[in-house]
């Protein structure tokens, strides 16, 4: 037996669902924060050092011996720096090769012919810096000399300014977390009532109360109201079968019971040999009246549960019918019963083999033993109108045309008084018959005598 799997929390599952998937999303957004942080801080920082590159730009002068000359104060260069603990470096070349002033050591940025500005990230003295270049020409009044402005900054204001973007980012991000888990177990909770409503419901229930369960659920827990209540119904008519199975079984094997243990009483005080082989010889057959009305109570029960879950299959009808007639041949013999079949080949109908054979069976069994010695008996199976008709025909009795439908009720004889069979028979018959969709006649034989069972199955295919 595999072992049940313990329980688990729905609203944890859902809970670490949630903060699993918000922590992928987190990632994902942090991430993109990140980037757009870098970007809007490159901007900030990139504005500032063109401004500063432009302010020297402007210092930059053509002197009388037309080299360039910058005059810019240092007090002017520190309000170019975007934050106090940021620092600024600046310097200026002027014709390919010449280098007028400030940091010469400060790295150069390659430029493309005719491209003005540009900006990189770089490392001086150790330091992570934004360069910005700015290419500018200082005219003389007769010729234009071109010379290059090179600004840098150090980037502590520009790691803290992405840091503050991240840091504000995460922490909404973890309050959006929090606030959407608290959500969930609320709404998960107030969510569950009526589940908890529903289990309280079935808790409070007697074990005899099998009736559908009304309580209103959630849309989505229908379904499952919807099997429990098909359960409970499918219950009740499994329970109901039973009782009616041992409430039969109590009351039909009750007579046979007493004859057993009356004959078998009487033989055990007998003394004389004959008279109590006579009693143990009725005793025997008690044995087998009971024998074979338990059978037939089982067959019921299997009849009632297949009405359940029936499995309909294409099947030869008068194949199933020619071979058990042969197999009753012997039996009929030693009775004094003639027994015969007429029939075409291959009359395909639905059903379920054991089923259709059981009924064929009792058909056959009740002919044999209402029929009396020297009768005649006829199994036969024909088309008409494109249905399957089966037929059992004897010359017997039969049964009186008022006592018909009284005869298809169980532990009913046809009117009869004597011993003979349990009056499951035909009720066997008809429930079969019912359960294939197929009808039952009970019709007098030829010429007036005896009794014809008809059924009428729809042709497969």
């Amino acid at each position: 037996m595999t072992p049940a799997l313990p329980p688990y929390s729905l609203r944890r599952r859902l809970l670490a669902w949630l903060l699993l998937a918000t922590a992928v999303i987190g990632v994902i957004a942090l991430t993109d924060t990140w980037r757009e942080a870098v970007k809007t801080a490159n901007e900030v920082s990139d504005r500032v050092l063109m401004g500063s590159a432009l302010a020297i730009a402007e210092r930059v002068i053509v002197s009388e011996n037309g080299e360039l000359e910058v005059d810019i104060p240092y007090v002017a260069l520190e309000m170019l720096t975007s934050a106090a603990q940021d620092r600024v470096f600046y310097r200026v070349d002027g014709p390919p090769g010449t280098f007028i002033t400030g940091y010469q050591t400060l790295p150069s940025i390659p430029r493309s012919e005719g491209q003005e500005t540009a900006f990189a990230d770089a490392t001086f003295r150790g330091e992570p810096v934004r360069i910005a270049a700015l290419a500018r020409s200082a005219s003389t009044g007769i010729n234009s000399v071109p010379f290059l402005v090179t600004v840098a900054e150090t980037t502590i204001a520009r790691q803290q300014l992405m840091q503050t973007i991240l840091f504000r980012s995460a922490l909404r991000l973890l309050f959006m977390i929090i606030g959407a888990a608290v959500i969930v177990w609320i709404a998960v909770t107030v969510s569950l009532r009526p589940l908890y409503r529903f289990s309280e419901a079935i808790a409070e229930r007697s074990p005899n109360d099998l009736s559908p369960i009304g309580e209103r659920v959630p849309t989505e827990v229908q379904g499952l109201v919807d099997t429990v209540n098909s359960f409970m119904v499918r219950l009740e008519s499994a329970l109901e079968a039973l009782r009616h199975f041992t409430g039969n079984a109590s009351h039909q094997l009750r007579t046979p019971l007493a004859i057993i243990r009356t004959q078998l009483a009487i033989a055990s005080r007998s003394d004389d040999p004959e008279a109590a082989a006579k009693a143990v010889a009725r005793a025997d057959a008690a044995v087998a009246d009971g024998e074979r009305i338990l059978g037939q109570l089982l067959l019921m029960a299997r009849i009632d549960a297949a009405a359940r879950s029936a499995s309909l299959q294409e099947m030869d009808l008068s194949a199933l019918a020619q071979t058990l007639t042969a197999e009753r041949v012997p039996l009929a013999g030693e009775a004094g019963i003639d027994l015969g079949f007429e029939g075409e080949d291959a009359l395909l109908i639905l059903g379920e083999p054991l089923l259709i054979g059981e009924l064929l069976k009792n058909l056959i069994n009740n002919s044999l033993l209402y029929a009396g010695c020297g009768a005649e008996i006829t199994v036969r199976t024909r088309t008409e109108d494109g249905q399957v008709i089966l037929e059992v025909e004897d010359n017997g009795p039969g049964i009186p045309p008022e006592m018909r439908e009284a005869a298809l009720q169980r532990f009913e004889r046809g009117g009869r008084s004597d011993d003979m069979g349990s009056g499951l028979g035909l009720p066997i018959v008809e429930e079969i018959a019912r359960l294939h969709g197929a009808r039952l006649d009970l019709l007098d034989g030829a010429a007036g005598k005896g009794l014809v069972v008809r059924l009428v199955f729809d042709r497969a295919g």
